[in-house]
């Protein structure tokens, strides 16, 4: 099985250069629960996290990141399904996204994102909060505890042009959801992000 990741690992860096790819979510499985993509800083597009008793991870349909600032706020926002596990999506898995707000410095381009390099998000702090959409319903988390950590981010080049800002990291959370206690844990994201949304007007 390790060898098998190694050879899959070679070829998808050969392959790294090509834009198709680069747009792509790769899912590389983790070595502890094949359901959950492993930890990569190679511009994957790709994220996922335990949720209670099932998945929230990234998927080929749908956008999987998208950064918004808006007036001293960055919106880092995950779309993709909670269901059972990647490759096993059925028509009742439910569409899903988590919204991390937090101030931030202003982001006016993708290079801005670098900024976020080895920065800890304390998702308890007042200043922060954490929106969750399920079946197009949106509802912001009361959180008890949890942590958003950019651990790495990266420029990347193709041709020897920027092309885009790879941010890679973790992040889990305790909440409420109706006065009833959730849990999201082992979430783990590698995104390739080409652009950054400033809405301040300015």
């Amino acid at each position: 099985m390790k060898r098998y990741h190694l050879i899959t690992i070679v070829l998808l860096l050969l392959c790294s250069c090509t834009s198709d790819l680069l747009e792509k979510t790769v899912f590389i499985p983790d070595a502890d629960d094949s359901h959950l993509p492993a930890y990569t800083e190679w511009g994957y597009n790709s994220f996922g996290a335990r949720y209670e008793r099932v998945y929230f991870i990234a998927t080929n349909d749908i956008v999987p990141c998208k950064i918004v600032y808006r007036n001293g706020i960055l919106n880092f926002s995950l779309y993709g399904r909670a269901g059972s596990g990647y490759n096993s999506w059925y028509s009742s898995d439910t569409q899903m996204s988590l919204t991390f707000s937090f101030p931030s410095s202003p982001m006016n381009e993708y290079q801005d994102l670098m900024a976020l390099d080895k920065k800890d998000i304390d998702l308890t702090d007042a200043s922060c909060e954490v929106k969750m959409t399920r079946n197009s319903q949106t509802e912001t988390l009361s959180i008890l505890s949890g942590h958003l950590t950019f651990k790495r981010a990266q420029l990347l080049s193709v041709d020897e042009k920027e092309n885009r800002v790879i941010l890679s990291g973790v992040f889990d959370l305790k909440f409420l959801r109706s006065d009833i206690p959730e849990v999201m844990s082992d979430g783990r994201f590698d995104l390739g992000l080409t652009d950054v949304f400033n809405l301040s007007g300015k």
